[in-house]
């Protein structure tokens, strides 16, 4: 606070001034952006690395139950990331951008109607995953390639994990309610404790305790329902910029408008993008089990680097979304190329390195030399892609920030035909499985490259004729051009 004394008096009555305050400046609206970005990613990081420790830890006491336990993951681990994407990255970020768009325009009181309305489209989504996986879930996981051993393993896991499956959903969207306040830590810090206490419980259950696959899931489920009851808590008792509302709430279609605009066009993503990797797997799946429990290693890794990618672009989403409420559009563009470049090349350095030596990765999960070879050969060619993948993450959340993702979505579409009508082509030649590898580090390369054009030519401000109906003065206020 400053103060205005006797000498500064502008008329000179021997009175001060009233005290006048300093604008309160929000680092997240306004602040550097490089700084800004990376100290709202490794709160991310360190959580979404604690996720990986689960993949490395599921994956090592899934192999102890046998490489057909390894194989059934293969099979159901598309269906789990769906879930945990469409729920955490797409509605997620849907939930986050609205919640920051408003903020950044500040509307407060709109930002916790928001909230309220997310938790309602959690649980209507949760409930569909219920019912729709536990129905048809082992019938897809059958026409996937699973029989026998491999079938009955994945089905013991589909049916425990998608019986509590509002229990992710819900998580993940009081998560996106507090990212889209700025608030990295806290969901981070329960991402990161259920983490370890999935890896503990996940263990105990299925190798301790000998529910096998069935305990891996449970673990995860208990984990999860730790995590909501710290973030609810948080949320619900005031301590966080927004307060779900309760008492008085009138359900809007304009909120979840506003939501869904983003979140339900988002969620097109991650459901491509698994069956593209469905299908991928369904075609692996002829060349044996060993070769798709290789590539499932694989896979595995390539899950471990996006997670560079979504602390980096989960981190863009709330600076975008404010910059786009505030009218401020050249910011938010650079947020957007900031965000795109590290993750290009933070997960292109770690992933060209696991390239050159696979066997850091791949040997921890099994002893099958088969199957290690194959898991080699797979990151050998495929590894090195990853950063297109990297890019093209973070122009998918900066996007969600803007309320602007047809284009990524679009992007997704191009990549699911590319390896449909690739991997037939294949299929006819009776190609062998080094070429399906390349099909899938070419389709990489095509994701990243047309999400980001898909970026560079959608426009996140006002049209042209807008801006020409406006005073010269006003169009070349700092507001909308200047950082």
């Amino acid at each position: 606070m400053s103060e205005i004394g006797l000498a500064d008096s502008p008329v000179g009555e021997g009175r001060a001034l009233p005290p006048v305050e300093k604008p309160v400046r929000n680092a997240v609206a306004d602040g550097p952006i490089l700084k800004t970005l990376l100290s709202l990613a490794w709160p991310n990081l360190i959580a979404n690395s604690a996720g990986t420790c689960v993949v490395i830890a599921e994956t090592s006491y899934i192999g102890r139950l046998g490489i057909e336990a390894l194989a059934a993951m293969a099979l159901v681990f598309p269906l789990v990331i769906l879930t945990m994407t469409m729920s955490g990255g797409a509605m997620g970020g849907g939930v986050a951008s609205a919640i920051a768009r408003a903020l950044g325009a500040g509307e407060t009181e709109r930002a916790s109607t928001l909230a309220s309305h997310a938790l309602l489209i959690a649980l209507s989504f949760g409930a569909t995953f219920l019912v729709g996986m536990l129905v048809f879930g082992p019938a897809l996981l059958e026409t996937l390639g699973g029989r026998g051993a491999v079938l009955d393993h994945a089905v013991a896991y589909l049916q425990i994990f998608f019986g509590g499956a509002m229990l992710p959903w819900l998580m993940n969207s009081m998560a996106g309610i507090l990212r889209g306040t700025g608030n990295m830590k806290l969901p981070s810090f329960m991402i990161l404790s259920s983490a370890l206490l999935q890896i503990v419980l996940g263990g105990t259950l299925s190798l301790g305790l000998g529910l096998g696959m069935r305990g891996v899931a449970a673990g995860a489920l208990l984990a999860f329902s730790v995590s909501i009851s710290v973030m609810g808590w948080y949320l619900f008792s005031g301590r966080a910029r927004v307060r779900p509302k309760l008492r008085g709430l009138k359900i809007s279609r304009a909120m979840f408008a506003d939501i869904l605009k983003v979140g339900a066009v988002a969620c097109f993503s991650p459901l491509q993008s698994v069956l593209s990797i469905a299908i991928f797997t369904h075609m692996l799946a002829g060349f044996g089990t060993a070769v798709l429990a290789g590539y499932g290693i694989g896979a595995r890794l390539e899950f471990m680097m996006t997670t560079v990618g979504f602390s980096i672009g989960m981190a863009s989403v709330p600076m975008v979304g404010m910059a786009i409420g505030a009218g401020n559009i050249a910011r938010a563009r650079r947020i957007a190329w900031t965000a795109g470049l590290v993750s290009f090349s933070a997960m292109g350095v770690l992933s060209t390195i696991i390239a050159i030596v696979p066997q850091l990765w791949v040997d921890i999960f099994t002893q099958d030399e088969s199957a290690r070879s194959a898991g080699r050969h797979y990151l050998q060619i495929a590894a090195p892609m990853y950063a297109f993948i990297g890019l093209a993450i973070a122009m998918y959340f900066s996007s969600q920030g803007a309320a602007k993702v047809i284009g990524p979505v679009l992007a997704q579409t191009a990549r699911l035909l590319f390896i449909a009508i690739g991997g037939s082509y294949l299929l006819s030649l009776a190609a062998t499985e080094g070429q399906f590898f390349l099909l899938a580090a070419a389709s990489m390369v095509l994701l990243g490259v047309l999400t980001l054009a898909s970026v560079m030519l959608t426009r996140w401000g006002p049209r042209p004729a807008a801006l020409a109906l406006r005073p010269a003065a006003v169009a070349a206020e700092p507001s909308s051009a200047s950082q």
